[in-house]
């Protein structure tokens, strides 16, 4: 396997990036506590939110690399599949894009425009400034949390519906060292 991408699988780089995003994401919304600022902000939960920040930023930092990168990168051919499959397809990953930049993006400028600084591992800490609208910002950040999580899961639903029913080569473009399923079928893996 190589640094980026074939016709038919996605390349080393490609597959770090989504991993370790799966993994930061779930970490971050794992050790996240929500509720009211008092209790998020309290001196009890100042190392649970330092992780959290500092995992959301981490994440923010890997969707930048992913862009960077994603030009130069070989995309796999999507394999033969209904015209709504495709689309749904491509409007979830722009969906968990977008979501990516989003959640990040609202909960710093949440904090910091809630008068609370946002500190991440090695960096110290920013702000705060003085505003009116962090709160609702917060909000919107833990809805999104909840949405990117709701939608990574569809996400990895389908991909598995792809592996087991389908029996194409969907999932197996992004995980290393699974074997394309079709290829024991006789199918033809390019559309």
């Amino acid at each position: 396997m190589s640094l980026s991408g074939s016709t038919t699988r996605y390349g080393n780089l490609a597959q770090a990036f989504h991993w370790l995003t799966a993994v930061l994401v779930l970490a971050a919304f794992l050790v996240s506590a929500g509720g009211p600022p008092e209790r998020v902000y309290s001196a009890a939960r100042a190392p649970t939110l330092l992780l959290h920040e500092s995992l959301g930023f981490a994440v923010f930092c890997l969707l930048v690399l992913r862009l960077l990168w994603r030009p130069f990168d070989r995309i796999p051919d999507a394999p033969a599949m209904p015209g709504w499959m495709e689309l749904a397809s491509k409007a979830t990953h722009w969906a968990l894009y977008a979501l990516l930049f989003a959640v990040p993006a609202t909960a710093m400028i949440g904090a910091l425009f809630g008068g609370h600084p946002v500190t991440v591992y090695g960096l110290g800490a920013i702000g705060p400034f003085s505003g009116t609208w962090g709160a609702p910002l917060a909000e919107i950040h833990g809805t999104l949390g909840d949405v990117i999580m709701w939608l990574a899961g569809l996400h990895a639903a389908a991909a598995i519906f792809h592996h087991v029913f389908l029996r194409d080569r969907v999932l197996s473009q992004m995980v290393p060292g699974l074997p394309d399923p079709s290829a024991s079928l006789g199918r033809q893996t390019q559309p």
